[in-house]
């Protein structure tokens, strides 16, 4: 028999898959709208479901604050100024994040039991919110104690390059604003400053010899977007000391992490393949960091996170 078992449930008119690794005792939690992660959760020594993201396997709307817990961002990421850009002359218009987060997606049956795979196709979105033919595989799989987070971009077009940006906004869960750590692997840091939510255009180059994020907390409202400039081990590490709660986030292979919290009980730790538009806005095509993919190929890449109970 398997370790893993898969449900679905219903809640709010909303669908929703848990698998759980019954033997080590980890649990996702995965709306189909906007395939989105609403639980990560891991089971304490009693036998008791400990969850750690932001409103952890919460789906009514909070009375204030963020109201989500790892939003996917897609075909573009952050925003485009005043919610339109052009790609090769054509219209986009989008609001924060894309479109991809008030989708609902296709969960993709697979042979493996510690995954699902979710899948959104051109038929799910129309030209003005993205205009190739450009397909998008989510997976979630549990290996071992970890969870991994794989995306797989399919170009379409027989001639055409693709540009995507794209990420993931987790936020993990704290027990007060004041209570969360980040410990960030020594190296050198770009930082983007993103006044008003755009590019201004000047950067940082920060070199960290490792150690507690040397940011200040009261503006994390504001964003700290990085670039991993040389970055030569990429594990960060999110502590909350009173609730005994660690995530150990592996970034290998991302080139941008965004770091937010509105004041609430949570930090974002966002891996970016991408950045927010200019204020002097580009062209769709030329924005920074944005990702290429070549005509008929695909683009995967990944990331981790573990959960831990300390």
């Amino acid at each position: 028999m398997s370790k893993f078992s898969h449900r679905e449930d219903k809640r709010d008119n909303r669908l929703l898959d848990v698998l759980t690794d019954e033997e080590n005792g980890l649990r996702l939690i995965v709306s189909r709208l906007g395939a989105e992660l609403i639980s990560v959760a891991k089971q304490d020594v009693e036998g008791g479901w400990i969850g750690f993201l932001n409103r952890d396997n919460e789906i009514a709307p909070p009375a204030k604050g963020w109201a989500n817990h790892a939003t996917v961002m897609g075909y573009y990421l952050h925003r485009i100024k005043n919610e339109r850009t052009f790609y090769r002359g054509r219209e986009i218009r989008g609001s924060t994040h894309s479109f991809l987060r008030g989708k609902v997606w296709h969960r993709v049956e697979s042979d493996r039991d510690d995954s699902l795979v979710y899948r959104i196709t051109p038929g799910d979105f129309s030209a003005t919110e993205y205009p190739l033919k450009v397909s998008l595989d989510l997976t979630y799989r549990i290996e071992g104690p970890r969870l991994s987070v794989s995306f797989k971009f399919t170009n379409d077009e027989p001639k055409l390059m693709a540009h995507v940006g794209f990420g993931l906004h987790p936020g993990f869960a704290a027990t007060s604003f004041e209570s969360f750590r980040f410990q960030m692997p020594d190296g050198l840091y770009r930082r983007h400053f993103s006044p008003d939510n755009y590019l201004s255009g000047e950067t940082e180059d920060i070199r960290l010899a490792g150690g507690e994020m040397p940011f200040a907390k009261e503006k994390l409202q504001g964003s700290y977007i990085l670039e991993l400039v040389e970055v030569p081990d990429r594990t960060f590490t999110y502590v909350d000391p009173p609730s005994g709660r660690t995530v150990v986030i592996d970034l290998t292979g991302v080139p941008y992490l965004t770091l937010w919290s509105d004041g609430g009980p949570f930090l974002c730790v966002e891996p970016c393949w991408g950045l927010t538009d200019h204020h002097e806005q580009r062209a769709f095509e030329k924005k920074e960091g944005i990702q290429q993919i070549a005509a008929g190929r695909e683009l995967v890449t990944s990331f981790s996170i573990e959960p831990r109970l300390i």
